[in-house]
């Protein structure tokens, strides 16, 4: 089973490559106060069903590219660019 995340189309300028961000949140151990932290992946989209501001499904993959690892799976909503 490959893992999935989900998260939010930052960037499409490139063609069959996206900028996905993925937002978790995390405790803080001694304060109990939430954290946001954030990640970004090169994700490949072969069709390019995705645009900036969407939300998607992201699935681990064979490496594409230098920095390609990831590959968008669906789009669950669309987003306007922000």
């Amino acid at each position: 089973m490959r893992k999935r995340l989900i998260g939010r189309v930052l960037q499409d300028k490139n063609p069959k490559t996206r900028i996905v961000e993925i937002m978790r949140f995390i405790m803080h151990p001694r304060y109990k106060k939430f954290l946001r932290r954030r990640r970004k992946f090169h994700c490949h989209d072969e069709k390019n069903i995705s645009k900036a501001g969407d939300r998607v499904v992201i699935e681990e993959a064979r490496p594409f590219s230098k920095l390609k690892r990831w590959k968008v799976v669906k789009v669950l909503n669309e987003g306007s660019e922000q």
